[in-house]
Protein backbone atom coordinates (compact mmCIF):
# COMPACT_ATOMS: atom_id res chain seq x y z
CA UNK A 1 0.00 0.00 0.00
CA UNK A 2 2.10 3.40 -1.26
CA UNK A 3 0.75 6.63 0.63
CA UNK A 4 3.85 8.80 -0.50
CA UNK A 5 2.61 12.13 -2.09
CA UNK A 6 5.44 14.06 -2.47
CA UNK A 7 8.36 11.81 -2.71
CA UNK A 8 11.23 13.44 -1.00
CA UNK A 9 14.45 13.13 -2.93
CA UNK A 10 17.17 14.29 -0.83
CA UNK A 11 19.45 11.53 0.49
CA UNK A 12 18.53 10.69 4.35
CA UNK A 13 20.03 8.80 6.74
CA UNK A 14 20.55 7.57 9.96
CA UNK A 15 21.78 8.90 13.30
CA UNK A 16 22.04 6.26 16.62
CA UNK A 17 22.85 6.59 19.54
CA UNK A 18 22.47 3.17 20.57
CA UNK A 19 19.80 3.86 23.19
CA UNK A 20 19.78 1.97 26.45
CA UNK A 21 15.88 1.42 27.45
CA UNK A 22 14.84 1.06 31.05
CA UNK A 23 15.04 -2.18 31.79
CA UNK A 24 17.20 -3.10 29.23
CA UNK A 25 21.19 -2.91 28.90
CA UNK A 26 24.02 -1.91 26.77
CA UNK A 27 24.25 -5.34 24.91
CA UNK A 28 20.87 -5.64 23.95
CA UNK A 29 21.05 -1.35 22.76
CA UNK A 30 23.98 -2.18 20.83
CA UNK A 31 22.94 -5.53 19.52
CA UNK A 32 19.81 -3.52 18.37
CA UNK A 33 21.94 -0.80 16.45
CA UNK A 34 23.14 -3.98 14.69
CA UNK A 35 19.53 -4.56 13.59
CA UNK A 36 18.63 -1.35 12.71
CA UNK A 37 22.21 -0.97 10.69
CA UNK A 38 21.05 -3.96 8.69
CA UNK A 39 17.72 -2.77 7.98
CA UNK A 40 18.44 0.71 6.52
CA UNK A 41 21.16 -0.83 4.56
CA UNK A 42 18.36 -2.29 2.73
CA UNK A 43 16.04 0.66 2.75
CA UNK A 44 18.33 2.34 1.23
CA UNK A 45 19.30 5.12 4.20
CA UNK A 46 22.93 6.79 2.91
CA UNK A 47 25.11 6.79 5.99
CA UNK A 48 24.95 5.38 9.40
CA UNK A 49 26.27 7.30 12.25
CA UNK A 50 27.09 7.32 16.00
CA UNK A 51 27.76 9.33 17.87
CA UNK A 52 30.41 10.00 20.98
CA UNK A 53 29.14 11.06 24.54
CA UNK A 54 30.31 9.44 27.87
CA UNK A 55 28.87 9.17 31.36
CA UNK A 56 25.30 8.38 29.71
CA UNK A 57 23.29 5.90 31.33
CA UNK A 58 20.98 6.04 28.19
CA UNK A 59 23.89 5.96 25.43
CA UNK A 60 25.78 3.34 24.55
CA UNK A 61 27.92 4.14 21.72
CA UNK A 62 30.94 5.89 23.90
CA UNK A 63 33.60 3.29 22.35
CA UNK A 64 32.23 5.01 18.83
CA UNK A 65 34.90 3.29 16.35
CA UNK A 66 34.22 0.07 18.09
CA UNK A 67 30.76 0.08 17.48
CA UNK A 68 31.48 1.44 13.83
CA UNK A 69 33.13 -1.23 12.79
CA UNK A 70 30.45 -3.80 14.31
CA UNK A 71 27.75 -2.17 12.17
CA UNK A 72 30.29 -2.10 9.26
CA UNK A 73 30.74 -5.97 9.22
CA UNK A 74 27.15 -6.66 9.59
CA UNK A 75 25.96 -3.99 6.58
CA UNK A 76 26.94 -4.26 2.83
CA UNK A 77 26.84 -1.02 1.11
CA UNK A 78 26.07 1.70 3.37
CA UNK A 79 28.18 4.09 4.54
CA UNK A 80 29.10 4.01 7.94
CA UNK A 81 30.72 6.91 10.28
CA UNK A 82 31.21 9.16 13.23
CA UNK A 83 28.73 11.73 13.69
CA UNK A 84 30.91 12.90 15.78
CA UNK A 85 34.03 11.56 17.77
CA UNK A 86 34.76 14.53 19.71
CA UNK A 87 38.42 15.11 18.65
CA UNK A 88 38.85 17.02 22.27
CA UNK A 89 38.94 13.31 23.79
CA UNK A 90 41.46 11.79 21.42
CA UNK A 91 45.20 12.73 19.89
CA UNK A 92 44.46 13.14 16.12
CA UNK A 93 46.89 10.23 15.68
CA UNK A 94 44.86 8.01 17.59
CA UNK A 95 41.36 9.02 15.62
CA UNK A 96 43.94 8.29 12.73
CA UNK A 97 44.65 5.18 13.24
CA UNK A 98 41.35 4.19 14.48
CA UNK A 99 40.14 5.29 11.26
CA UNK A 100 41.95 4.35 8.95
CA UNK A 101 41.61 0.48 9.89
CA UNK A 102 38.05 1.25 9.23
CA UNK A 103 39.14 2.29 6.33
CA UNK A 104 41.44 -0.28 5.67
CA UNK A 105 38.81 -3.19 6.54
CA UNK A 106 35.50 -1.51 4.81
CA UNK A 107 37.11 0.45 1.53
CA UNK A 108 35.26 3.55 0.35
CA UNK A 109 32.49 3.03 3.48
CA UNK A 110 33.90 5.00 6.42
CA UNK A 111 33.06 8.53 7.05
CA UNK A 112 34.44 10.64 10.17
CA UNK A 113 32.64 13.32 11.43
CA UNK A 114 34.22 15.70 14.53
CA UNK A 115 32.93 17.64 16.82
CA UNK A 116 34.74 20.33 19.14
CA UNK A 117 33.10 19.75 21.80
CA UNK A 118 33.77 16.95 24.72
CA UNK A 119 30.62 15.02 24.70
CA UNK A 120 30.28 14.99 28.62
CA UNK A 121 30.64 16.66 31.60
CA UNK A 122 33.53 17.85 33.26
CA UNK A 123 34.57 15.75 35.38
CA UNK A 124 34.24 12.53 32.60
CA UNK A 125 36.50 14.81 29.91
CA UNK A 126 39.62 15.01 32.91
CA UNK A 127 38.71 11.35 33.34
CA UNK A 128 39.01 10.82 29.78
CA UNK A 129 42.03 12.96 28.64
CA UNK A 130 43.47 12.84 32.14
CA UNK A 131 43.92 16.70 32.13
CA UNK A 132 41.82 19.60 31.23
CA UNK A 133 45.07 21.54 30.09
CA UNK A 134 43.62 21.10 26.77
CA UNK A 135 42.11 24.23 24.48
CA UNK A 136 38.83 24.01 22.69
CA UNK A 137 41.04 26.44 20.23
CA UNK A 138 43.12 24.34 19.28
CA UNK A 139 40.14 22.20 17.47
CA UNK A 140 41.20 23.74 13.93
CA UNK A 141 44.74 22.31 14.31
CA UNK A 142 43.82 19.03 15.74
CA UNK A 143 41.52 18.57 12.31
CA UNK A 144 44.43 20.05 10.22
CA UNK A 145 47.25 17.08 11.80
CA UNK A 146 44.28 14.75 11.44
CA UNK A 147 43.68 15.34 7.95
CA UNK A 148 47.95 15.41 7.34
CA UNK A 149 48.02 11.65 8.79
CA UNK A 150 45.35 10.59 6.18
CA UNK A 151 47.82 12.16 3.69
CA UNK A 152 50.69 10.43 1.70
CA UNK A 153 53.70 10.48 3.92
CA UNK A 154 56.33 12.64 2.81
CA UNK A 155 59.71 11.12 2.69
CA UNK A 156 60.90 12.65 5.70
CA UNK A 157 57.76 12.35 8.22
CA UNK A 158 58.94 10.30 10.97
CA UNK A 159 55.11 9.89 13.07
CA UNK A 160 52.94 8.17 10.18
CA UNK A 161 48.89 6.59 10.74
CA UNK A 162 49.82 3.12 10.05
CA UNK A 163 46.56 2.49 8.85
CA UNK A 164 45.37 5.50 7.84
CA UNK A 165 48.42 7.12 5.45
CA UNK A 166 46.89 7.62 2.14
CA UNK A 167 43.91 6.31 2.86
CA UNK A 168 40.37 8.21 1.60
CA UNK A 169 38.69 9.01 4.82
CA UNK A 170 36.18 11.79 4.29
CA UNK A 171 35.85 14.18 7.00
CA UNK A 172 33.10 16.56 8.55
CA UNK A 173 32.58 19.53 10.74
CA UNK A 174 29.74 19.06 12.90
CA UNK A 175 28.55 21.79 15.08
CA UNK A 176 25.30 23.67 16.46
CA UNK A 177 26.83 27.43 16.33
CA UNK A 178 28.56 29.73 13.55
CA UNK A 179 31.75 28.18 14.72
CA UNK A 180 31.56 24.69 13.16
CA UNK A 181 30.46 26.08 9.65
CA UNK A 182 32.93 28.75 9.43
CA UNK A 183 35.81 26.20 10.25
CA UNK A 184 34.21 23.57 7.67
CA UNK A 185 33.80 26.73 4.90
CA UNK A 186 37.32 27.55 5.21
CA UNK A 187 38.58 24.28 5.08
CA UNK A 188 36.44 23.12 2.49
CA UNK A 189 34.42 20.41 3.89
CA UNK A 190 30.45 19.05 4.22
CA UNK A 191 29.13 20.65 7.12
CA UNK A 192 26.33 18.71 9.77
CA UNK A 193 24.27 20.95 11.65
CA UNK A 194 23.03 19.56 14.91
CA UNK A 195 19.77 20.78 14.39
CA UNK A 196 17.62 17.47 16.04
CA UNK A 197 18.54 19.15 19.17
CA UNK A 198 20.00 22.80 19.12
CA UNK A 199 18.48 23.97 16.02
CA UNK A 200 18.45 27.92 17.02
CA UNK A 201 21.89 28.87 14.60
CA UNK A 202 20.46 26.77 11.70
CA UNK A 203 19.63 28.84 9.26
CA UNK A 204 22.39 31.66 9.86
CA UNK A 205 25.48 28.67 9.85
CA UNK A 206 23.91 27.38 6.64
CA UNK A 207 24.54 31.05 5.36
CA UNK A 208 27.50 31.94 6.99
CA UNK A 209 28.86 28.06 5.45
CA UNK A 210 27.40 28.73 2.23
CA UNK A 211 28.92 32.37 1.81
CA UNK A 212 32.26 31.46 2.86
CA UNK A 213 32.93 27.77 1.37
CA UNK A 214 36.41 27.55 -0.22
CA UNK A 215 36.95 24.47 -2.29
CA UNK A 216 39.46 21.77 -1.25
CA UNK A 217 40.64 18.36 -2.28
CA UNK A 218 37.86 16.64 -0.66
CA UNK A 219 34.89 18.71 -1.83
CA UNK A 220 34.12 21.65 -5.01
CA UNK A 221 31.14 23.05 -3.33
CA UNK A 222 29.67 23.18 -0.09
CA UNK A 223 27.59 20.49 1.09
CA UNK A 224 25.06 20.37 4.32
CA UNK A 225 23.70 17.75 6.04
CA UNK A 226 20.89 19.03 8.73
CA UNK A 227 19.74 16.79 11.69
CA UNK A 228 16.14 15.63 12.44
CA UNK A 229 14.24 13.88 14.81
CA UNK A 230 11.33 11.78 13.03
CA UNK A 231 8.66 8.86 14.53
CA UNK A 232 6.38 8.06 12.35
CA UNK A 233 4.13 5.65 12.92
CA UNK A 234 0.96 4.04 11.51
CA UNK A 235 -1.22 6.59 13.14
CA UNK A 236 -0.56 10.01 14.15
CA UNK A 237 -2.18 9.34 17.74
CA UNK A 238 0.49 6.51 18.12
CA UNK A 239 3.30 8.47 17.11
CA UNK A 240 3.13 10.91 19.43
CA UNK A 241 2.81 8.60 22.28
CA UNK A 242 6.00 7.10 21.24
CA UNK A 243 7.51 10.64 20.83
CA UNK A 244 7.00 10.93 24.80
CA UNK A 245 9.82 8.75 25.25
CA UNK A 246 12.10 11.45 24.08
CA UNK A 247 10.67 14.64 25.24
CA UNK A 248 10.90 13.00 28.61
CA UNK A 249 14.92 11.89 28.05
CA UNK A 250 15.58 15.72 26.80
CA UNK A 251 13.53 17.09 30.42
CA UNK A 252 15.15 14.49 32.67
CA UNK A 253 18.74 15.91 31.83
CA UNK A 254 17.50 19.43 31.29
CA UNK A 255 16.44 18.85 35.08
CA UNK A 256 20.14 17.12 36.23
CA UNK A 257 18.90 13.69 36.04
CA UNK A 258 20.56 11.97 32.99
CA UNK A 259 18.96 8.13 32.76
CA UNK A 260 18.07 5.15 30.76
CA UNK A 261 15.50 6.24 27.70
CA UNK A 262 11.74 5.72 29.51
CA UNK A 263 8.62 3.85 28.09
CA UNK A 264 6.30 6.20 26.81
CA UNK A 265 3.86 7.89 28.86
CA UNK A 266 0.00 9.24 27.80
CA UNK A 267 -0.48 13.34 27.72
CA UNK A 268 3.42 13.68 28.80
CA UNK A 269 3.67 17.20 27.63
CA UNK A 270 0.87 18.08 29.75
CA UNK A 271 2.82 16.66 33.27
CA UNK A 272 5.84 19.70 32.39
CA UNK A 273 6.42 23.27 33.80
CA UNK A 274 5.52 25.57 31.35
CA UNK A 275 8.99 26.81 31.19
CA UNK A 276 9.92 22.79 29.76
CA UNK A 277 7.38 22.77 27.44
CA UNK A 278 8.95 25.89 25.74
CA UNK A 279 12.01 24.99 26.46
CA UNK A 280 11.42 21.34 24.02
CA UNK A 281 9.11 23.55 21.43
CA UNK A 282 12.56 25.30 21.25
CA UNK A 283 14.86 22.41 21.13
CA UNK A 284 13.04 19.99 19.25
CA UNK A 285 11.75 22.39 16.85
CA UNK A 286 13.22 20.50 13.76
CA UNK A 287 11.19 17.43 14.87
CA UNK A 288 8.63 15.19 12.36
CA UNK A 289 6.33 13.42 14.21
CA UNK A 290 3.07 10.80 12.73
CA UNK A 291 1.57 9.08 10.18
CA UNK A 292 3.54 8.58 7.22
CA UNK A 293 1.94 11.24 4.74
CA UNK A 294 2.38 13.70 7.79
CA UNK A 295 6.00 12.65 8.25
CA UNK A 296 6.87 12.91 4.48
CA UNK A 297 5.20 17.08 4.50
CA UNK A 298 7.44 17.95 7.68
CA UNK A 299 10.75 16.35 6.22
CA UNK A 300 9.77 17.87 3.28
CA UNK A 301 9.04 21.80 4.24
CA UNK A 302 12.50 21.18 6.52
CA UNK A 303 14.37 19.99 3.16
CA UNK A 304 12.59 23.19 1.57
CA UNK A 305 13.42 25.80 3.92
CA UNK A 306 17.13 24.76 4.78
CA UNK A 307 18.09 23.39 1.39
CA UNK A 308 20.04 20.94 3.23
CA UNK A 309 21.73 18.18 0.65
CA UNK A 310 21.25 15.64 2.66
CA UNK A 311 18.64 14.91 6.20
CA UNK A 312 20.35 12.98 8.98
CA UNK A 313 17.54 11.11 11.20
CA UNK A 314 17.77 10.36 14.76
CA UNK A 315 15.10 8.10 16.28
CA UNK A 316 14.66 7.13 19.90
CA UNK A 317 12.07 5.32 20.43
CA UNK A 318 11.85 2.86 23.35
CA UNK A 319 10.06 -0.08 21.64
CA UNK A 320 12.65 -1.74 19.21
CA UNK A 321 10.18 -3.07 16.44
CA UNK A 322 8.63 0.60 16.69
CA UNK A 323 11.80 2.16 15.88
CA UNK A 324 12.63 0.05 13.25
CA UNK A 325 8.90 0.61 11.85
CA UNK A 326 9.35 4.40 12.29
CA UNK A 327 12.75 4.11 9.99
CA UNK A 328 11.31 1.77 7.71
CA UNK A 329 8.32 4.82 7.31
CA UNK A 330 10.38 7.06 6.45
CA UNK A 331 12.43 4.93 4.18
CA UNK A 332 9.18 4.77 2.12
CA UNK A 333 9.19 8.21 1.72
CA UNK A 334 12.37 7.96 -0.59
CA UNK A 335 10.71 5.70 -2.84
CA UNK A 336 11.77 2.18 -1.43
CA UNK A 337 9.01 -0.06 -0.54
CA UNK A 338 8.62 -0.78 2.99
CA UNK A 339 8.66 -4.99 4.29
CA UNK A 340 4.80 -5.00 4.71
CA UNK A 341 4.35 -3.69 0.89
CA UNK A 342 6.91 -5.85 -0.46
CA UNK A 343 5.08 -8.45 0.91
CA UNK A 344 1.54 -7.15 -0.52
CA UNK A 345 3.01 -7.26 -3.81
CA UNK A 346 4.06 -10.90 -3.19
Amino acid sequence: MAYSVLMIDTPLSVLDLSPIVEGSDARQALLNTIDLARHADVWGYTRYWLAEHHNMPGIASAATAVVIGQVAQATATIRVGAGGVMLANHAPLVIAEQFGTLAALFSGRIDLGLGRAPGTDQHTARALRRTLVGNLDAFPQDVLELQHYFKDPAPDQFVRAIPGASLDVPIWILGSSLYGAQLAAALGLPYAFASHFAPAALMQAIAVYRERFEPSAQLDKPYVMAGMTAVAADTDEEAHFLRTSILQSFVNRRRGMPGKLPPPVADYEDQVTPHERAMLEAALSCFAVGAPDTVERQIAAFVEQTGADEIMITSNIYDHAKRLRSFELVAGMMGVPSELQRSAAH
